[in-house]
Order: C-alpha cells, then sequence, then structure tokens
C-alpha cells in the first residue's frame, strides 16, 4: 500500500484529537499549512479507532470499502483557506456611441411596497448603466425582471446608510463570481463611503472586489466643496455631478456641523446632464462651400471642423448644422428628512436650474426624480421650491401609501398567494394586504397638489425617456400588470384543476390529525454517509457507537408525540422561515433569516440574510414588523457568510430608531468574531444600538458553568476555567471573556434568556468554514392544568454545515432540528466541495439524533421553488418555504402535507431554464 506522506500523517493524528473544529490547526506546525495544500480532495475521517502515534499502520491508505463509508469534507474550506476566484477583478470598458443612443431613467421600486429600503433609479445608455443606491432586494429585483446586473459600470449612493446601501455587499460578492476571473463596479459616493467599504472588508475576501471613490473631504459645512457641486464622471454621453446637502439641527438655529451632526447625515444631490444635441446637418450647405459628400459630413456631425474641398478655408461646425437642442437634464433629490430642508432649498448649484434664475442660459430640467419620504415631500415648501423649476415632470418616488398595495416582487408573491391558498395553516401570509391611509382627506389633497405642479407617483418600472429626443418624456409600458390574490388563485385552478380540492383536503386532515397521538411509522434501517467525528472514540454522548446508528444496527424506539407538543398551546413558540435559499437571493428564495415567535415573551432571529426586514414585513405587515423588530430578545449568527448577517445592519438601526425616546436596552448580538469588527466599523455610520457576544463564548459546558453561578462576579472566573484552561480545546482562541464589555454582554445574556422564556441556549461548532456553529436553545418547564410537570421545547438550528456528531449530539431529542440540505443527494461531490449537506444527509442527522421533527432549508438556487427530495425519508421531516410558519401545536401534522404542496409544483421541480443561477463569490 502506498506510504503516506509525513505532514499528512500529522494531519491524521491531529483529526483524532478532541478539537471541536477543523480551524484550530491553525495553531498547529506550519507544516499543516503546507499539507493541506497538497491534496485538494477533501480529508476523510476514518470509522475505525486512530492507531496510537508511532504506529507502523499510520502510512496504510484505508481499504476501498471503508472509504466508501467515510463522509468527507473539504479541509481548506472549513480553515478558511479555499481562497475562491483570486483574479484582478477588472472594471469593465465600454466603447461608448455618443451620436446614436437610447437613454431614459427607470424606477426599480425595491422596497414600494415594504418601505423598508429605498428605491434604486436605473440611468439606461446603450452602452453604460447606472445604478443610483441600492437597498436591499436590489439583486432579487433585478432577477426578476431580467435586469443584468453584470451590465451594470456605476453605482451611485445619495446616503450612506442601510436604507440605501444594504444591498451592496451581496451584489459585490455576486459580481466577483461571474466568469472566471469575477467582475467589480465603481461605487461612488459621499466621504462616508469610506466607513462603509472599510467595515464591508471584514468579510470581503478579495480587496479587489471593492472599487469604492468617495468625494469630499470631510463633514464640515464650512468645506467650500459643501458650497459647490462636484464634478464625478464626464465623458461623451454623460456629465453626473454631485451637491452636498447636509442637515440643519436645532430648529435652523444649529450648523450642520455641530455635534449632532454624524456620517450618514449627508444627502447627495445628483445632476445628470447629457450633452446638446447637435442641430440637423444640411447638405445644401455644405456643397455651397464646397464640400462634397463624404466622410468630412461625419467629422462636422461630430463637431469638428474640416477643410473645404474647392475653396482655401476652414468648414466649421456651425456653418452646415441648424441651432442644437440643450442636451436634457434628470436631477435625483434626497431629502431624508426636514432637517435637510433648508440646505436644499439654499442650494447654490441648484439655482442655474431655477426657471426665473438669470444663470439659467438655456439649462432645463427635464426631470425630477424625488428620493424623500412623502411627510418631507408633501409640505407646502417644499412643493413651493419644486415650483422653481417650471415645467419639469416631477416623479415622486418616496413610500407612498398606495404602493403598499402591490407586491414588486410578483414572482415571489404569486408562490405566497398558492402556498397560502393550498395550505393557510402554514402560510397565514398571501403576499398581498391591503393598507388604508390615515387620512382620506389629506391623501386626496396630495394627489391634487401634485397633478397641478406637474408630478406623478413613482411606479415600478415607470421610465422617463431622454434620448431619442423625439421620445422625451414619461413612459408606461413597461409597469407590470395589476394583479390580485383573487387572480393568481383563479390562474392556479386554471393551470391544476385538481388543486380545487386540495385547501379542504388540508383543513379535514389538519383538524383531525393535529392533536394526534399515534406513533410515527417505523424508520427501518438506514444507510447514510458517516459525518466528521470529534471525538477520539467512535462512539457518541450517550454511548452508542456511531457505525451502529449508521447503518441501522441500533435500532431506535419509535417516536411519540412529545408532551411539550401535546400541551402545546399557539402562543408559546412558532417559527417562522424569512429566508430559505442560499447563496444570494433569488426570485423564489430570499436568503437564511429564521424568526423565532416566543409572542408574549418577544423574538429571536437565527441568521439575519439581506431582505430580513423586507421579509418580516411582507409576513406580518409594516406595522406588525416594526412591532417584532421592537420586541427582538437577541439575533444569533451563525457565521461570517454575507447571505447570513447582511441584514442585520438594517435591522438594528430599525430597532434604535423605533425604541428611540423609550427605555430600553441593546440588544443583543451573539456572532462569530468577526462579525464583530464588522458592526463596530459599521456603527460609525449608524446607531446599531446593540451589545455583541462571541459564539465561542458561549459553548454549553462554559453557559451552564456561567448559569449554574448565582454571583456573576464568581461566574466570569469560572467561564475562563472551562473555556480556556491549559488543555482544553479552547486553549488556542486568543480573546477571553475578561474585558468588562465581554463581561456585561454575558451578563445581558443571561437577562435575555429569562426574559425569552429559555432555560438554555448555547452554540456549537460545526464544520463549514472557520468560526461556524449551530445553536441549541431549550425553553423552561411549565405546569399545565392539570399539575403535571412539562418539559421544555428544544429547538436545534444547524447553521451551514457538514454532517457532524457534535450536532448530532447537541440534537439528541429536539423537538424540531432546522438543518440545511443545499444540494440533492445526486450532488454529494459539491455538497463536499463547498461544506454543505445533501437532503439525506440532513434527514439522517435528524433520525440519529432522535429529533421529533425534521425541517429542511437552506436550498441552492438550482432549485427555486422546491428541492429534489425522495418522499420516502419524508416521514418526519417539512420543506421550508419563504414566509412558512410552523407553530409548535401544529408540529404533529407538518410533514404529511408536503404531498399536498408537491401538487402546486408538480411540473417544476427543477430551475427554470430561462432564470440565471450564479453563485456568489463566497456562501
Amino acid at each position: 500500500m502506498p506510504q503516506v506522506a509525513a505532514p499528512l500523517r500529522l494531519l491524521s493524528q491531529t483529526l483524532a484529537a478532541p478539537a471541536p473544529l477543523l480551524h484550530l490547526l491553525s495553531s498547529c506546525p506550519a507544516s499543516f499549512g503546507r499539507a493541506t495544500s497538497l491534496r485538494a480532495l477533501a480529508y476523510r475521517r476514518r470509522r475505525h479507532p486512530e492507531p496510537r502515534r508511532g504506529s507502523s499502520t499510520l502510512g496504510k491508505a484505508p481499504a476501498k470499502e471503508e472509504m466508501d463509508r467515510e463522509v468527507a469534507f473539504n479541509t481548506k474550506r472549513a480553515e478558511g483557506k479555499d481562497g475562491g476566484k483570486r483574479g484582478s477583478m477588472e472594471l469593465k470598458t465600454r466603447r461608448l456611441n455618443p451620436v446614436n443612443t437610447t437613454c431614459y431613467v427607470q424606477i426599480l421600486g425595491t422596497g414600494m411596497d415594504t418601505q423598508d429600503t429605498s428605491p434604486s433609479i436605473l440611468l439606461f445608455f446603450d452602452k453604460q448603466r447606472f445604478i443610483f443606491n441600492a437597498g436591499e432586494g436590489l439583486q432579487r429585483f433585478c432577477t426578476e425582471h431580467k435586469i443584468k446586473l453584470s451590465k451594470i459600470d456605476h453605482i451611485f449612493l445619495t446616503r450612506v446608510c442601510s436604507e440605501t446601501a444594504g444591498g451592496l455587499p451581496g451584489l459585490v460578492l455576486t459580481l466577483a463570481g461571474i466568469g472566471d476571473e469575477g467582475m467589480s463596479v465603481n461605487i461612488w459616493g459621499p466621504s462616508d463611503l469610506d466607513f462603509l467599504a472599510g467595515a464591508m472588508r471584514s468579510f470581503i475576501p478579495n480587496r479587489a472586489m471593492l472599487h469604492t471613490h468617495s468625494f469630499g473631504t470631510d463633514r464640515n459645512a464650512s468645506s467650500p466643496q459643501s458650497k459647490d457641486s462636484i464634478i464625478i464622471l464626464d465623458d461623451e454621453v454623460v456629465r453626473i455631478s454631485a451637491m452636498f446637502v447636509k442637515p440643519r439641527y436645532h430648529n435652523g438655529i444649529g450648523s450642520s456641523n455641530d455635534s449632532d451632526m454624524k456620517p450618514g447625515d449627508t444627502a447627495i444631490v445628483y445632476a445628470c446632464e447629457l450633452p446638446e444635441i447637435k442641430g440637423k446637418f444640411d447638405p445644401s450647405k455644405a456643397a455651397a462651400l464646397g464640400l462634397r459628400p463624404g466622410p468630412k459630413y461625419r467629422e462636422l456631425q461630430l463637431g469638428n471642423s474640416v477643410q473645404s474641398d474647392q475653396f482655401d478655408e476652414m468648414v466649421h461646425p456651425s456653418d452646415v448644422l441648424g441651432p442644437s437642442i440643450p442636451g436634457p437634464t434628470v436631477l435625483l433629490v434626497d431629502c431624508p428628512t426636514q432637517y435637510h430642508m433648508p440646505e436644499l432649498f439654499s442650494l447654490q448649484p441648484l439655482s442655474c436650474f431655477y426657471e426665473d434664475s438669470p444663470e439659467q442660459s438655456g439649462k432645463k430640467v427635464n426631470c425630477i426624480i424625488h428620493l424623500g419620504p412623502s411627510s418631507v415631500t408633501r409640505p407646502v415648501d417644499y412643493q413651493n421650491w419644486m415650483k422653481k423649476f417650471g415645467a419639469t415632470q416631477h416623479i415622486m418616488a418616496g413610500h407612498e401609501i398606495k404602493n403598499m398595495e402591490i407586491p414588486i416582487l410578483k414572482g415571489s408573491a404569486r408562490i405566497s398567494s398558492r402556498l397560502n391558498f393550498v395550505c393557510p395553516q402554514l402560510f397565514p401570509s398571501s403576499g398581498f394586504w391591503s393598507v388604508q391611509p390615515p387620512n382620506d382627506v389629506m391623501e386626496n389633497d396630495m394627489n391634487a397638489s401634485l397633478e397641478a405642479c406637474g408630478s406623478v407617483s413613482a411606479q415600478n418600472l415607470l421610465k422617463f425617456h431622454l434620448r431619442p429626443y423625439a421620445q422625451l418624456g414619461l413612459d408606461r409600458a413597461s409597469i407590470p400588470n395589476l394583479f390580485t390574490y383573487k387572480d393568481i388563485v383563479q390562474e392556479l385552478v386554471s393551470e391544476i384543476p385538481e388543486v380545487s380540492e386540495v385547501p379542504e383536503q388540508v383543513r379535514k386532515f389538519w383538524q383531525n390529525n393535529v392533536n394526534d397521538k399515534n406513533t410515527l411509522p417505523p424508520t427501518g434501517n438506514r444507510m447514510v454517509e458517516e459525518p466528521w467525528i470529534n471525538q477520539k472514540s467512535d462512539k457518541l454522548d450517550d454511548g452508542t457507537p456511531f457505525q451502529e446508528i449508521i447503518w441501522g444496527k441500533h435500532p431506535r424506539d419509535n417516536q411519540e408525540i412529545p408532551c411539550c407538543v401535546e400541551d402545546a398551546t399557539r402562543e408559546d413558540m412558532e417559527i417562522t422561515f424569512l429566508g430559505t435559499g442560499s447563496s444570494q437571493p433569488s426570485k423564489y428564495r430570499n436568503v437564511s433569516s429564521i424568526y423565532i415567535n416566543l409572542f408574549a415573551r418577544g423574538g429571536i432571529l437565527l441568521d439575519c440574510g439581506e431582505g430580513t426586514l423586507g421579509q418580516l414585513k411582507r409576513r406580518f405587515g409594516v406595522n406588525g414588523a416594526d412591532e417584532a423588530v421592537k420586541g427582538l430578545r437577541c439575533i444569533w449568527i451563525s457565521h461570517i457568510h454575507a447571505d447570513h448577517h447582511t441584514g442585520l445592519a438594517r435591522i438594528l438601526s430599525l430597532r434604535s430608531k423605533l425604541l428611540r425616546g423609550m427605555p430600553h436596552k441593546p440588544l443583543l448580538v451573539i456572532g462569530p468574531r468577526p462579525l464583530e469588527r464588522f458592526l463596530n466599523a459599521y456603527s460609525t455610520l449608524e446607531d446599531l444600538d446593540m451589545q455583541f457576544l462571541d459564539c465561542r463564548h458561549t459553548l454549553k459546558s462554559s453557559v451552564e458553568a456561567f448559569l449554574s453561578e448565582n454571583d456573576t462576579e464568581s461566574a466570569i472566573p469560572q467561564l475562563e476555567n472551562t473555556m480556556f484552561a491549559p488543555g482544553s480545546r479552547m486553549e488556542n482562541y486568543n480573546r477571553k471573556p475578561a474585558s468588562p464589555r465581554d463581561t456585561t454582554a454575558l451578563v445581558n445574556f443571561k437577562e435575555v434568556l429569562q426574559e425569552s422564556g429559555l432555560e438554555i441556549l448555547y452554540s456549537v461548532p460545526v464544520l463549514h468554514c472557520p468560526q461556524a456553529f449551530g445553536v441549541v436553545f431549550r425553553a423552561m418547564e411549565k405546569t399545565n392544568s392539570a399539575g403535571k410537570v412539562i418539559p421544555g421545547w428544544k429547538v436545534v438550528y444547524s447553521g451551514d454545515t457538514r454532517p457532524c456528531p457534535a450536532l448530532i449530539d447537541a440534537s439528541r431529542d429536539a423537538t424540531v432540528l432546522i438543518h440545511e440540505a443545499t444540494f440533492e443527494d445526486s450532488m454529494k461531490d459539491e455538497a463536499i466541495a463547498r461544506n454543505h449537506s445533501t437532503t439525506k444527509e440532513a434527514i439522517e442527522v435528524g433520525t440519529s439524533a432522535e429529533a421529533y421533527r425534521i425541517i429542511l432549508t437552506h436550498f441552492s438556487q438550482r432549485y427555486p421553488k422546491i428541492p429534489v427530495i425522495d418522499e420516502v425519508d419524508m416521514e418526519k421531516t417539512c420543506i421550508a418555504f419563504d414566509l412558512m410558519s410552523v407553530n409548535l401545536a401544529d408540529l404533529p401534522v407538518v410533514p404529511k402535507v408536503l404531498p399536498h404542496l408537491k401538487v402546486l409544483f408538480k411540473d417544476e421541480l427543477v430551475v427554470d431554464e430561462a432564470d440565471e443561477i450564479q453563485e456568489a463569490a463566497v456562501h
């Protein structure tokens, strides 16, 4: 048998050690790094006990039959050394066409229905694309409407905050994943952009992905730059300039450089000016000046002088062209608060566009897009300022009440409506809700005022054409057709007639089975791949040989309905899936986020991918989502990959605003240490009002030791003894929870458990990337009406991981195991390469742990609607969908719903060929 190289033997020995995470190998000798680079193939953990060091069998390769019965994983990825793409991320260069071009501005209606983010504006040219603002949901919106982000050359931010830039990190990573070398985009914004770029670099692996350009040297109101416009871009087709609008606090007495001003307060007005349109060429005049038809005609049309063919003189463009037409101009105005209005109204660079200005000199604004909220743009002062521009088309793109009734993500709303029709018990949100204005008279008066000053309310995909000049003006042709819940249901019944009977069938078996106490059918003997083992022995914590579980030699008893479920009320606990996709937002599935609703005791977020706030609003309504955010007890983040945390800043900043002036505590955020670096850097832009706790400080032994101590001061040394003692698994971690900040966070953690009605919450190291975790939380026991003590429910969430015994042990007798199932079973190699799980592997983890219910989530975007799965494995398993809510009391019946749901997707079990699947650079 071939001998194993010495570095690989050392690695094999280390894998047998009790280290909970593979990335702890970084503390070992340098030869480990060389060893991991020798083989791209994932290393495998042996099933049989490792021999002692020095044994002659160390160099022997395992037999083929043993290799087939092992679970592989990508060691480099687990250590964070897979690197990914290392291309230069070159910026795109395009050959412009200044003469014959199509140009328009278009409203990209992100946030119009949920009012959680700022709409984006697309400035379109034949050879160039510009987007203004990149709030959360932009990727998902563009995917649905076939707007190719790979064509975008520049992104401009009117402000630097989560409302306008929440979608930027995910967009940058998605572009970096396109093609062999990746792509990048120019990002422009005020000097505050430097803070955002610095924060993003804490989790974006390649600095070449970020091409940021900040303008304005400081935030001082007296700076000369703040009084003038700055030309950002000036080429053959457009000139884009920026003007600063700073808030004036203290009722106008203070200036914008006082102590109340902070990064993120500065707003930008962008002016987009197209070059003048040359007059019509007159061939008769050219002939009279001695020119023969040919290339010189073209030169004159391009604005160049030429030599006459017959006379000794130069012919100039003005000699043969008619009068020029001034180029169209568009202004994008972001006035976010009433405090910005005085500065905006007195902005000197704008005066040249006013109708009665002596400086106008032919400058006319054709279209002004107002991004400020209606509470700012509605007052008389703002309306009077708008009238200064004369006969200009105003488009009010701020949040309007009437837009909330029209879902922006039509594909997602369509799926939600269909699921709601079939099973409203699990899918209470139809994707639509009716919102009445608080004051109908005020709304009507506003509409009349808009019409009087030449204004229209923005609609999704509304265009204003700038070129060709003959088409100058509004274009409503691209606005999506209005549709209702009733329309979608009628369409469904027309497509699948048999579905009309399903809702009644679901209602009946739900009513009959929700309190069914029958045992589940026997699971039988199953064979799955062996998960990674981090114990020295090949036994689990309860002493059961791991091989016997995997190979069916140790049959498990059938499960009855747990007492915590049998005695559950509908206000004990409910799990709402806000995002069930992986890598990046897609047409039908948002990225990872789970809301644990504890009702009167508040709620907990598990992961918080981009668009989490929007999904909360789609599920609970705008006001209901605000209440959910205010009631959050903590947010737990599994790892640093962007699809699991880039919605966090938006949630935290909103909560801070909602609770401003009210007594409250900072929100506890539990996550991997690199996340703290991002949040600390980002907090210079917005007040996040949070307190961070490292997942490594919430491992089971440490939490149990901490909770067992009544005195906090004595508990902290105990934490250090259990977590960081010499020879312990955590010995090699640099940071201990000894600082006052960490101590305070631990005290807050204990209060969170008590307020949430939880007995314990702890993190579990899993196998995916450095500092990746799962989480376990268990409710306190309670006494029912008969005086019987009922154990608390237990929920386990895997995060992203390959199957691993640490999670199986943690999931023992869980009420619900939420496990990632990124890939179908036939894509096992891909799952290994990316350290994810297949559907069968995920189910086997729950089966081995005797979890009562298994809910699969985090599906690859290859499966946009429903993943490929074998129904044989689904006897206690359910597939998660976006906006699905699973109540604790409904768990007995949940697995029985899948066959009824599959009728909706019988012809759609694979990705639509027309849909492009592109994975982000990091996930």
